[in-house]
């Protein structure tokens, strides 16, 4: 399904500042303008010395060095160091020329203009050298890199104060049924609380998009078309909870097709739950029809919605899917080959590692889902997981 994504356009490239790129995704490569470090640096408080001249070495028969000054943090190094001198540096301080490496505090015993050093040091030992991090002209990051606190520490630290990235994609949400009321009324007998329009307004968000809520709809084809014309209008992606199995007030799938520009991608998938999912292209917008079970629209979107809104953004590859890890399966799990079974597990530990314990509830219960820390994936070719079986877990965000 992932390789429909590429008929749909990224977002635009724009330029972010840094402080607010967090959790985007870079549009283009990024190459390293300069060294980073620039000069050899210290990674412990000690003495800045040259290697050779601390060989030999030992507790009892210390090397004396002479000291002649001390680097102070921000300070650029003025002298250079001749045979049998030191000098005083901290971490992160920058050694002064001749100088390749340093003895830490706890090796050496100063006293007055001398230090006595009681353990060599190897060349480059307790030091960064120029362009260790990395060095002029080298890629730092491949377009498709997520933006996280690390890496705008690396970008901060080579100078980068904007990054291209992607705009994030717009998203109408609509929900249909005539079972449905909003969240703020008390829903007589036959009612139901809308429920799904704010679990995937969340979901939109979290995954980097723009949501917006266009209410109910009822089990109208005409209100229904108003509706999905104007979140297409104002949107780069739409999502219609309910409304896309093959029912008689089921129009979803016939609003679709009389859409221009429309083009059916997908009507179907060999998953459970989430079989009825829809994804059509229209012009170059994308439309969802997700299940109108609470459950399985999220699960839905967890595995398909997400990755493309993600890619809309500029990721690519593994980027795209959910942190994944390997969990024994804590009692038997069937399911039935040909399709790809998502079974929402609670995830404890045991001596043997991660324990995958099934959640057995129906795909109309969103219990089931705020309990879960995750899917259990079982392959098509599959029909099912044994106890104690290593299986693939789908960790939620």
């Amino acid at each position: 399904m992932f390789e429909k994504f590429r008929l749909f356009e990224k977002g635009a490239i724009k330029r972010l500042p840094l402080t607010e790129a967090l959790n985007t995704f870079l549009a283009e490569d990024l190459i390293s303008p300069e060294n980073l470090p620039p000069a050899p640096r210290a990674t412990m408080d000690g003495y800045a010395v040259r290697a050779k001249d601390t060989f030999g070495a030992r507790e009892n028969e210390p090397v004396v060095l002479e000291l002649v000054g001390e680097i102070k943090m921000g300070e650029a190094p003025l002298l250079s160091l001749n045979p049998g001198q030191t000098v005083r540096i901290a971490t992160g301080g920058f050694l002064p020329p001749r100088a390749d490496a340093v003895v830490m505090l706890e090796h050496a015993e100063e006293n007055q203009n001398l230090v006595e050093i009681k353990r060599p040091a190897a060349p480059h030992q307790h030091t960064l050298l120029p362009g260790e991090d990395f060095s002029e002209g080298a890629l730092v990051f491949k377009a498709g890199q997520r933006i996280t606190p690390a890496v705008a520490g690396v970008l901060a630290g080579l100078g980068f104060t904007e990054v291209p990235v992607r705009e994030r994609p717009k998203v109408g949400i609509i929900s249909t049924g005539d079972e449905l009321v909003p969240p703020e009324e008390k829903p007589p007998l036959g009612k139901i609380r809308d429920i799904n329009s704010y679990s995937l307004y969340a979901a939109t968000q979290e995954a980097g998009g723009i949501p917006t809520l266009y209410g109910i709809v009822p089990d109208d084809r005409t209100a229904l078309s108003t509706a999905v014309e104007k979140a297409l209008a104002e949107n780069q992606v739409v999502l219609i909870s309910g409304g896309s199995s093959v029912g008689t007030r089921d129009y979803t799938l016939e609003i679709i097709k009389n859409l221009p520009e429309s083009e059916l991608l997908c009507h179907g998938l060999a998953v459970r739950p989430g079989k009825p999912t829809i994804l059509a292209k229209v012009k170059n917008k994308a439309l969802f029809g997700l299940p109108g079970q609470v459950a399985s629209a999220l699960l839905i979107f967890y595995v398909l919605v997400r990755p493309f809104l993600l890619y809309l953004q500029g990721a690519e590859g593994e980027g795209l899917l959910l942190k994944r890890i390997w969990a024994k399966a804590s009692r038997n799990i069937p399911s039935v080959a040909g399709r790809e079974d998502f079974v929402r597990v609670k995830i404890t530990s045991s001596p043997e590692g991660p324990i995958a314990n099934p959640i057995f509830k129906k795909s109309g219960l969103i219990s089931s889902m705020a309990e879960a820390d995750g899917f259990l994936r079982i392959p098509e070719e599959a029909e099912g997981i044994y106890q104690g079986e290593w299986a693939e877990i789908y960790l939620l965000p």
